[in-house]
């Protein structure tokens, strides 16, 4: 498909992260946008106000005559998360107009470059927009980037460069997106079964990801973390790192974490880099910055660039994302909605305040997820000192009997203050208690649209 051809482009569920990052590179092409999302946000608005057309109410009369008209000059862009049946694209389908998945376009996009991906289950939005800021900031080299969250550095998702001769993106594997990209070089930062409503077996997962391994181009670069249990499949010519804390080919030494910040030297095949200050210091970010460190030093960028960049890193909203810091009170939003991401989010916590007792409210996302992690999650939450928990957010799936948010409260160690919550009566729980010190507040789903009201009853 030759993407100079396409005048206008039309998103259904152009609202997703990854989807509103395509809206804005089409729009920067100059192609006239629209789309349609179930529900307005923060993020629709933006994309309003840079240009796109946006309905919210599931219509084909909705949909532009632009984007009715000529059927070669017109693109049609869904999310897997959208339904066969939904209207708008049962329209699409039956007038014979192109469409393609998210994963598909950015597949066409990224194949025109040198493609810097980054995969696993976790981990992998930090580490692409760590890595985007190091190559976006330095005067070596520069990127486009298609990113899995919103830049606190530049407060968008999409980084577009003329002069660029990297793209990096955040290759997820989720409906296996990831299997449409070509990288040059990729960084797999875990590979924890999950999306088991996609995989139904854990084995299955991991096979997507060995896959993945095959599809790094010939005198490309893998990079994994060095407890990533899979045995690549690489290409001949591909050369393979491993990575890690304190292992790896490129790995970290001399760790100085107090005082709010953390320092480490780095050691790396193509030369070390002593006192790096990660800009956002929450230990698993060390694991974050030593990948993101390393695809940056092998795309060509200089050693006092790295450095710079790591140090001016402010981290992506929704990770680990500070919404208020006071000597008393803490509060913060956090994206973890895996049992290996909520454990890494506690212990960051209790290492940063130790003394103090931290309580987080979760929102499960997806039935499947909850009936297929339920006891995972709860020892992950153990580790709080108080735990409110939240229905569970469903997005694209229907409820399953008998899974509810009551199956990780009963599983929820004996020592932890626990209670259930409805979303709407969760403001008001907030406001009658008197033991708030550090609050976080965990899940993909709409936790995140209370973040304000929370951070106003806390101030």
């Amino acid at each position: 498909m030759d993407l100079e051809q396409v005048k206008s482009v039309y998103f259904i569920g152009i609202g997703g992260i990854g989807m509103s990052a395509i809206a804005r590179y089409f729009m920067a092409k100059g192609k006239r946008v629209a789309g349609y999302d179930r529900s307005p946000s923060e993020l629709t608005a933006r994309l309003e106000t840079e240009g796109a057309e946006i309905h919210y109410h599931e219509s084909v009369e909705q949909i532009p005559a632009y984007c009715r008209g000529d059927h070669d000059s017109v693109l049609v862009i869904y999310t897997p998360a959208i339904p066969e049946t939904h209207a708008e694209l049962v329209y699409f389908t039956n007038q014979g107009f192109q469409l393609m998945k998210r994963a598909q376009v950015l597949g066409l996009i990224t194949r025109a470059e040198k493609a810097l991906c980054v995969a696993g289950t976790h981990g992998k939005t930090t580490t692409s927009t760590m890595l985007a800021h190091l190559i976006h900031q330095s005067e070596s080299c520069k990127c486009d980037a298609f990113l899995g969250g919103i830049s606190k550095n530049y407060g968008t998702n999409c980084l577009l460069d003329k002069d660029s001769d990297y793209v990096v993106v955040e290759a997820d594997e989720f409906d296996r997106s990831f299997h449409h990209l070509q990288p040059f070089m990729t960084v797999i930062t875990s590979a924890e079964p999950d999306h088991l409503d996609i995989y139904h077996t854990p084995e299955a997962y991991i096979e997507s990801f060995v896959h993945y391994t095959t599809l790094v181009r010939q005198g490309g670069y893998l990079i994994m973390h060095h407890k990533v249990s899979l045995t690549p499949s690489p290409a001949p010519g591909v050369k393979v790192y491993t990575y890690g804390r304190e292992e790896g080919d490129f790995h970290a030494g001399n760790i100085r974490i107090g005082g709010g910040e953390i320092w480490f030297d780095y050691h790396s095949p193509l030369g070390d880099i002593y006192d790096v200050n990660l800009g956002v210091p929450v230990s698993i970010n060390i694991d974050n910055g030593i990948a993101a460190m390393a695809m940056a030093q092998l795309a060509g960028v200089s050693d006092e660039d790295i450095k710079r960049g790591m140090a001016t890193f402010r981290g992506v909203d929704r990770r680990f994302d500070f919404k208020l810091k006071r000597t008393d009170k803490v509060y913060l939003s956090d994206y973890a909605h895996h049992p290996s991401e909520i454990r890494q989010s506690a212990l960051s916590l209790k290492e940063l305040y130790a003394e103090k007792r931290i309580t987080a409210v979760f929102q499960p996302h997806l039935y499947s997820r909850t009936r297929d992690f339920y006891q995972e999650f709860a020892e992950s939450l153990s580790l709080f000192d108080e735990v409110i928990l939240l229905d569970i957010y469903p997005a694209r799936e229907l409820p399953i009997p008998g899974v509810t948010s009551q199956l990780i409260y009963d599983h929820l160690d004996a020592g932890v203050i626990k209670t259930m919550c409805r979303k709407d009566e969760l403001l008001d729980l907030l406001k009658a208690h008197d033991g708030l010190e550090v609050l976080v507040t965990l899940g993909a789903g709409d936790i995140e649209d209370m973040a304000q009201d929370i951070t106003r009853i806390l101030e």
